[in-house]
């Protein structure tokens, strides 16, 4: 029983499922990034490469032939219940020129220095017409201390992107600015107010931070909609063909 609901808890920490809703105290930026790769998870396809993997929390949503995970071995959380396939060195991708079909990558760019370095690596191990789906924080705070290096505006991102090659297809904001308000203090509310015990922050979450999360996707769905302030960019990106360099 009590693996059971381990279990359960686990799988609502990413998934916007109904007892996520009452014991997530972060429901509404994860119910915002599952939708977001839901939607778009069709583009990829074949072989793919999850870069900056962790636990694979979305790799269902995926209906590929091959499902690849790699990480950088040293970073700001621990690895023991993660399942990285392949270990990088955090400058150069261990993987031939075109390996991949596709590629995914979720709220890892902001923890990576040398963005622009592992871009021209992502861009390299890709295919010609394989496409990347991305999602990267804008409104969210500081974690996995010391390795959060910055956060990117929808119009940062899609410059860096265009820079290195890669053309945008679809992109979304996964939040609007009330909700995303709402998040941040049930956010502040779990961090910095609940004691630091897990299982007591886990009992106050229906009573203190549900209903938080409540107000936030009520007031979101009857106030003006303002998407220029949001938790997170979640892009479809490809890499052309044949590649034209100017």
């Amino acid at each position: 029983m009590v693996a059971k609901l381990k279990k359960l808890y686990n799988t609502s920490l990413f998934q916007p499922t109904f007892f996520g809703f009452f014991f997530n105290p972060f429901f509404i930026i994860r119910r915002g990034l599952y939708n977001g790769v839901s939607q778009f998870s069709g583009h990829l396809q074949g072989k793919l490469l999850d870069f900056g993997c962790g636990s694979k929390p979305y790799k269902a949503l995926f209906a590929v032939s091959e499902y690849i995970g790699t990480d950088i071995e040293v970073s700001g959380h621990d690895h023991r219940s993660e399942e990285i396939d392949v270990y990088y060195d955090g400058h150069t991708l261990p993987f031939a020129d075109g390996s991949f079909d596709s590629i995914f990558s979720s709220e890892v760019f902001e923890h990576v220095f040398n963005l622009h370095q592992i871009l021209d690596e992502l861009y390299r191990v890709l295919k010609p017409g394989g496409k990347m789906l991305l999602t990267v924080p804008f409104v969210w705070d500081e974690h996995e201390i010391p390795y959060d290096f910055a956060r990117y505006t929808s119009f940062g991102l899609k410059h860096m992107l265009q820079e290195k090659g890669f053309m945008v297809m679809q992109e979304k904001k996964t939040t609007n600015y009330v909700s995303t308000i709402c998040q941040m203090w049930a956010a502040y509310v779990y961090q910095h107010i609940f004691p630091k015990r897990k299982g007591i922050r886990i009992a106050l979450t229906p009573l203190f931070i549900m209903p938080i999360t409540l107000c936030g996707l009520f007031l979101s769905a009857i106030l003006p909609k303002n998407m220029n302030f949001f938790h997170n960019n979640v892009m479809v990106v490809q890499k052309p063909a044949e590649r034209s360099d100017i």
